[in-house]
């Protein structure tokens, strides 16, 4: 059972650790650019930061970001690392997009630009450091959900509501009307039609190739702990198994509340021969929890 509580353990603390920098980075980010009310290079500062992608899509993924780390100490406390699917697909929205604003950055902007302009001051952040640990915090780190072909066309939604304002504000509207001038080049440095017909695709793309790097290490994970009780409790009888997971987590886990891993006992009842359920597992795992749990003993104590 230790393998597993350092397993879980380990998960928690690097996707608390990843989390943490991407919110704090993209706070400074976003604030040195609110903050500079004039740049020579770019004309998008102070207020009007907002209306670039890269601001959007780093606030996105922060804010989603911001949303794991409750469940990360919850991990913590109670050795159940587990992300509901909600908040999951939100972080994919947001690492999807700030994927597209470091691809868009590295091979668009930097080679117009520089690159040492592109990926200084803010745009470090912006355009580097919260992108790629974003990357690689959803793709190695917050992996306790896996994700569907339909999560990655829901991960587009930003992107696409982006896009459609980004062609209102600078084509229909206008500049001239009070709309934005083409700060990306969309439009006046490239025929209309090639950003039209690749922006959306080149992020399926990504959100695919994302969906494969992070339902890998998602099946990873599941199988090390599988693994761990298939070769820690092999032939024995599965009622025997939830009663010492129980016992397990309750020498362990400092706290009142008494949280079933239903999905591990699922699992395992999955690739058992056994003729038992579902709910006698989860009371075999109450109870044992209970006889076992030295708060449980010292609450009773007081009633």
């Amino acid at each position: 059972m230790d393998r597993v509580m350092k397993i879980t353990r380990r998960q928690c603390r690097l996707a608390l650790f990843s989390a943490l920098v991407v919110v704090i980075c993209v706070c400074v980010g976003v604030t040195m650019n609110l903050t500079t009310l004039y740049d020579e290079n770019f004309d998008h500062m102070g207020l009007r930061t907002f209306c670039m992608f890269t601001v959007n899509s780093n606030i996105l993924a922060a804010a989603a970001m911001a949303m794991v780390i409750p469940y990360t100490l919850d991990g913590l406390r109670k050795h159940n690392y587990h992300l509901p699917k909600w908040i999951v697909v939100l972080v994919y929205a947001g690492v999807t997009a700030v994927t597209l604003t470091f691809l868009i950055s590295l091979f668009v902007l930097a080679p117009v630009k520089g690159f040492v302009l592109i990926f200084s001051g803010s745009r470090f952040f912006l355009h580097g450091v919260c992108p790629v640990l974003a990357f690689l915090a959803f793709c190695y780190f917050m992996t306790s959900q896996s994700i569907t072909i339909k999560d990655a066309f829901l991960a587009l939604i930003p992107v696409l509501i982006y896009s459609v304002l980004y062609y209102v504000m600078v084509v229909v509207i206008g500049e001239e009307n009070g709309g934005w001038n083409d700060f990306y080049g969309f439009v006046t440095r490239l025929p209309m039609w090639i950003p039209i017909t690749l922006i959306m695709p080149l992020t399926l793309g990504i959100a695919l190739i994302i969906r494969k790097l992070h339902n890998r290490s998602f099946q990873q994970r599941w199988d090390e702990e599988l693994g761990f009780y298939k070769e820690a409790f092999a032939n024995a009888d599965i009622r025997k198994i939830v009663a010492a997971m129980a016992r397990a987590h309750a020498s362990s886990v400092k706290i009142r509340d008494i949280l079933i891993p239903t999905r591990i006992i699922s699992k395992l009842l999955e690739f058992s021969e056994s003729d038992s359920t579902l709910e006698e597992l989860c009371d075999i795992y109450i109870k044992e929890y209970m006889e076992n749990s030295e708060v449980m003993k010292l609450e009773q104590m007081w009633i």
